[in-house]
């Protein structure tokens, strides 16, 4: 066990479903990717577009104006140019463009193929459209080991709203309790949580846990350990 790590084993589990940007995507891997271009701005500029584009899909669900991911991935990156002063239209296009083969977390193949081995039902639940995470899953060589990759597409509302939760156990065919969800998210593995799943927070970052109904089942600092992790 490693520093952070919770020790709990979560028995009576029959499916792993992950969120996609942050957890086994690395969600900085797209700006570093055009760190030539931007120099050291690379890591404010990811920064603030990823916390506008998790800010524009909290605020498109309350308002009721709903727009799939990648239209709001386009707008929070066209907010963080302008807040940066970056006028660069084709530098935008090549940002959008990496986001489609952003890069996998290490760990990420050697534990989905562990626990594709051990007979587990695996999904993909994220925020993204159909079309960016077929895209990023390609890229990784890792859409193979899914049973369902599943988008807020379906309901038309981001998490955290219950109905997208709720995708998972009705398109894997199995209760909620046998679920282990992962997030590196702290609000989405909270949110998990107190929908009734079971939890492993990827607390990737050291972050304080959120102030907000419920409490995760454990805490990894990153997918690696998973598989000795549920049961």
């Amino acid at each position: 066990m490693t520093r952070r790590e919770s020790p709990a084993r979560i028995e009576g589990v029959r499916a792993c479903v992950f969120d996609a940007y942050g957890t086994l995507f690395d969600v900085s891997s797209v700006a570093r990717g055009a760190q030539d271009a931007l120099g050291e701005r690379w890591q404010a500029l990811s920064d603030l577009w990823r916390l506008k584009q998790l800010q524009y899909t909290w605020l498109r669900g309350l308002a009721g104006q709903h727009a799939d991911f990648w239209q709001v991935t386009g707008d929070a990156l066209d907010y963080a140019m302008a807040t940066l002063g970056i006028a660069d239209e084709g530098l935008r296009g090549r940002l959008m463009n990496l986001y489609l083969s952003i890069s996998a977390y290490p760990e990420v193949p050697a534990m989905l193929a562990a626990l594709k081995a051990r007979g587990l039902k695996l999904a993909i639940l994220s925020n993204g459209s159909p079309a960016m995470l077929a895209a990023a899953a390609g890229n990784a060589g890792i859409a193979g080991h899914f049973d369902a990759v599943l988008s807020v597409e379906e309901v038309g509302v981001y998490k955290p709203h219950p109905q997208v939760y709720g995708l998972a156990p009705r398109r894997l065919g199995v209760a909620k309790e046998q679920v282990c969800f992962l997030s590196s998210n702290g609000w989405d593995a909270h949110a998990a949580k107190a929908f009734g799943f079971r939890v492993l927070w990827c607390n990737r970052f050291a972050q304080a846990p959120e102030r907000i109904p419920a409490t995760p089942d454990g805490e990894i600092v990153d997918l690696s350990s998973l598989p000795e992790r549920v049961g």
